[in-house]
């Protein structure tokens, strides 16, 4: 039988969180804080939710791919992330989520990780550690769009949408790619992505 297990309304210092139990739902909040811990996800995004809470050093590994999953009601600050994630929102969306002024995230080194379509939302990213090529990140979609279509790209692969019910939001700060994941996707050679992205100063890679 399955059960839910609630982290809530309390404050947990350096503890190690296994989130693991293939038979379990974990939900982190609402009104949680942990302090120097390690979060270990090793469930899907059905058996896992983050409610609200604030995560403050922490190191956050997946032991499974994290994948299509909000994160933008947590607030992440000094945290390490490690492992695969893709699909996963960072940072704050204002006025989207029920609890979206609980959100943000500041000072966190993503460069163990790799992350594939997650999006970062009002936020500094000066203070973000990104990872490095194959993954690549482009700063400031909507800022730099018109740019960006202003010039080819191989295969099928178009960087930002700016119009449409899928266009940029302006709170987007930053989107990361997986170039491997990527060249499947859009049909382009690994060879001719790199040489397309290396053309601007503002994606990161």
């Amino acid at each position: 039988m399955s059960q839910n297990i609630h982290y809530e309304n309390r404050e947990i210092q350096g503890e190690r969180l296994e989130l693991t139990d293939k038979e379990a739902s974990y939900w982190l909040g609402p009104n949680l804080t942990l302090r120097g811990c390690t979060v270990v996800i090793g469930v899907g995004r059905r058996q896992f939710v983050p409610m609200w809470g604030t995560l403050i050093d922490c190191t956050i590994e997946a032991k499974r791919q994290v994948e299509d999953l909000w994160w933008t009601r947590m607030r992440f600050e000094g945290c390490r992330f490690k492992g695969r994630y893709s699909g996963v929102g960072f940072g704050q969306r204002v006025g989207v989520d029920t609890w979206w002024q609980h959100g943000g995230i500041a000072n966190c080194d993503f460069s163990e990780a790799r992350l594939d379509l997650c999006s970062f939302h009002g936020c500094d990213m000066r203070t973000i550690q990104l990872p490095k090529w194959p993954c690549f990140t482009l700063l400031e979609p909507l800022k730099h769009g018109p740019e960006l279509l202003s010039v080819p790209w191989p295969g099928d692969f178009f960087p930002v949408t700016l119009q449409g019910p899928r266009k940029e939001r302006p709170d987007r700060a930053a989107l990361t790619f997986y170039a491997p994941a990527e060249v499947k996707r859009s049909g382009v050679s690994l060879e001719e992505l790199k040489a397309a992205v290396e053309r601007f100063d503002f994606i990161v890679r």
